[in-house]
């Protein structure tokens, strides 16, 4: 995929038809994982899913689902391994705050996923929490979007000392959370 300027990319909300593209941009669907590519069929048709595409093509995807307490959840955020490094997910997720319908924001990443955790505090999400056993042996740290990243969120402005996470602190191979 060569160089990408997240500059030049287009977002838009997929079609369902989308999905067989998208699919070769996400690693694991594009490896013949069926559940992925069934998940992505499901998100696209109902449009759930924001891809980046640069000239070629898509570049990477987006989830935001309303499923986790009923507040915004990024489910996935995935870029095609040629054009990872270049921008491609910052702008995927400044998408997804922008777009966020309810008060919170949230998103996950095993304690193994080193880059989504740097991109994560590189764009100023707060640790919210910490939950064992989803995945054996890699737990599961999940995030909240800053309140001033939500400006539309009323509450969060209203009540920013209810900030989930605050108290906790996290040890990961990154560091302290």
């Amino acid at each position: 995929m060569g160089d990408t300027d997240p500059g030049a990319l287009t977002l838009r909300r997929a079609d369902p038809a989308d999905w067989t593209a998208l699919a070769g941009t996400d690693p694991i669907a594009a490896g013949g994982d069926q559940a992925r590519r069934a998940s992505l069929r499901r998100w696209c048709a109902g449009g759930l899913v924001t891809p980046a595409e640069a000239a070629p093509g898509p570049v990477g995807y987006a989830v935001l689902e309303y499923t986790f307490f009923e507040q915004g959840f990024l489910t996935l955020l995935t870029v095609a391994p040629g054009a990872r490094r270049q921008g491609v997910a910052t702008r995927l997720l400044t998408a997804v705050e922008a777009e966020c319908a309810t008060p919170k924001l949230f998103t996950s990443a095993n304690v193994s996923h080193q880059p989504m955790q740097r991109l994560l505090l590189a764009a100023g999400w707060q640790p919210a929490g910490l939950v064992h056993g989803l995945d054996e042996g890699d737990p599961e740290l999940f995030y909240l979007c800053p309140p001033e990243k939500r400006s539309r969120s009323s509450t969060l402005r209203t009540f920013p000392d209810t900030v989930i996470g605050k108290e906790s602190r996290i040890r990961t191979p990154l560091g302290t959370l």
